[in-house]
């Protein structure tokens, strides 16, 4: 018994704890356990099934070149295969110019491998306001470019280009800068995000035209049973794939390369079984990031992201590879990343946590295994508590059970990036079989609890827990 007491201390001893920092021993099967879940989490994401029919745009009236309006004939084809029972409306080979599309159920819209279907400037062709977030806050705005409110059995496919011709010149101007501009959202977001701190009916928070708040792409609201394949995406006023408040979403094989302000690439937003798998993303923002609404409204509505699932990706250009925040006051809950490679030097973080006491919710169960980094800018692992506003609310985040395997990186600042409140410390964090080279400051440890690291290295150097 002496001899166990010695023994204790003596490993207490040698382990370097940091400010604000526990440590507990964990076994391999919590570590790896969360894993078995993921076949069950797998079976309920089934992507829909269509009819053989097929309604060619052509027939309604588009006209290829890109200078005639199509968006009559696109949507006229779409109310048609409805109508039928469901089936494919097809974008033949050619360029064709459109505003707002609306999909309806049981529709899969398809772009043929030549297609180009750009998206019209005018922000009048994005009207009438539709229900939608922006940035985590629902409103009446303008149409997302492909838009569908409560439908089922939605698909975008084809390996065709989706171009939202936003540039210097349009919609990206409207983000605007921090100096007060009339051409720009600040005026706009300032008075969304009171009117939800109010809870202002949605139905009285009215913007679009003088608001210069950005539709996303790609939008279904409400949705189940979404397909998204193959397709490319560039030029994205910002958001470029954004399901809100939907259920079993297939997101695949698409290649996204736009670079503009909020340029993220696939942000879902309170949703449930969410599978995004071999897809290639080149973005002026996050990569993923998953949302679960902002502040006050994103309390009011409380409904989880859930069931998340990153398979086979190459993450590039982004703020972030794999991003959980900041829009997350209804919660996060089991988020899987496997099998991914990211790398850039514009690629600012692998795996990232981001929120504050404004913003909230619970973020739990986050798994990352068998990722290659090659060059990021600031951290592999980031969870910050301080983003934007930092600790100026009320309500304090909780973030716990992170578990990273077998996770090599060869360049950034720092391996692990933690920087929490002492009220509310990350809860076990796991780092195991990883190895962080080319990290110029090491790790960054501000209050976290159990702490686990198993064959754990940054710079060849094994790590204690600190």
């Amino acid at each position: 018994m002496k001899l166990n007491n010695y023994l204790f201390t003596l490993l207490v001893t040698l382990i370097i704890t940091g400010f604000g920092c526990k440590t507990t021993k964990t076994t391999d099967s919590t570590v790896s356990g969360g894993w078995d879940k993921l076949p069950e989490i797998l079976s309920k994401i089934v992507a829909p099934q269509f009819p053989a029919n097929e309604f060619i745009i052509s027939n309604f009236g588009a006209k290829e070149g890109g200078i005639f309006d199509c968006t009559e004939a696109i949507n006229n084809a779409i109310i048609a295969c409805n109508a039928a029972g469901g089936g494919k409306v097809v974008i033949p080979d050619g360029t064709y110019l459109t505003g707002r599309i609306y999909l309806k159920s049981n529709v899969n819209l398809h772009l043929r491998p030549k297609t180009v279907l750009k998206f019209k400037t005018n922000p009048d062709a994005y009207l009438p306001l539709v229900f939608t977030r922006f940035e985590g806050v629902e409103c009446m705005n303008y149409s997302p470019f492909i838009y569908a409110y409560n439908e089922q059995n939605i698909a975008i496919t084809g390996q065709g280009l989706l171009d939202g011709q936003a540039d210097e010149t349009h919609w990206w101007p409207w983000k605007g800068s921090k100096k007060s501009d009339t051409l720009n959202q600040n005026a706009g977001v300032k008075r969304l995000n009171e009117m939800g701190e109010k809870g202002i009916p949605v139905s009285e928070r009215l913007f679009g035209e003088g608001f210069y708040l950005r539709p996303n792409f790609i939008q279904p609201y409400l949705c189940k049973n979404i397909l998204i394949d193959s397709i490319r995406i560039i030029n994205s006023p910002m958001w470029e794939i954004n399901p809100v408040l939907c259920e079993n979403i297939t997101i695949q094989n698409i290649n996204i390369n736009s670079h503009g302000p909020n340029n993220d690439g696939v942000d879902p937003e309170s949703c449930k079984n969410v599978l995004i798998r071999n897809c290639l993303f080149d973005t002026g923002d996050d990569c993923i990031a998953i949302k679960s609404g902002r502040n006050n409204d994103g309390r009011r509505v409380n409904v989880p992201s859930e069931n998340i699932v990153i398979q086979n990706c190459v993450m590039k250009d982004g703020h972030g590879g794999v991003v959980i925040g900041s829009e997350i006051s209804g919660s996060c809950r089991n988020v899987y990343t496997e099998n991914c490679e990211m790398s850039s030097p514009n690629l600012d973080r692998a795996l990232r946590i981001k929120t504050n006491s404004i913003r909230g919710g619970v973020v739990e169960n986050i798994y990352m295994r068998n990722v290659k980094v090659g060059k990021v800018r600031e951290a592999v692992v980031l969870v910050s508590f301080q983003y934007q506003e930092g600790d100026a609310g009320k309500f304090t985040p909780v973030v716990r059970n992170i578990f990273v395997e077998n996770v090599t990186s060869e360049s950034s600042e720092y391996g692990l990036f933690l920087d929490c409140y002492e009220r509310s410390p990350v809860q076990n964090l796991q780092i195991r079989n990883c190895a962080f080279n080319g990290v110029e400051k090491g790790n960054f440890i501000n209050f976290a609890d159990s702490l686990t690291f198993e064959n754990f290295k940054v710079n060849g150097k094994l790590q204690l827990v600190k």
